[in-house]
């Protein structure tokens, strides 16, 4: 695997995106595993997978996140 020259991570491995929110909130370069890009259902899995992470910083946080109105690659 190549090694990105500037953050020293190896490139592939995950892909970046940004995601907006239905209430106008944004967070950018969420990491997405390379695996759920490969499903047959790339955008539901690529939603799906930042849903179960959003769930999860959630419950740490206590504070929800609202519904995913869009995901956008970063760096396309």
């Amino acid at each position: 695997m190549a090694l990105n020259a500037r953050t020293k991570k190896k490139v592939g491995e995950y892909a970046l995106f940004d995601v907006l929110y239905e209430d106008g909130s944004r967070t950018s370069n969420r990491k997405v595993p390379a695996d759920e890009l490969a499903a047959d259902d790339k955008e539901g899995a690529i939603k799906g997978y930042l849903e179960e992470q959003d769930r999860k910083i959630a419950e740490a946080s206590g504070r929800s996140r609202g519904v995913i109105k869009a995901v956008l690659p970063v760096g396309r």
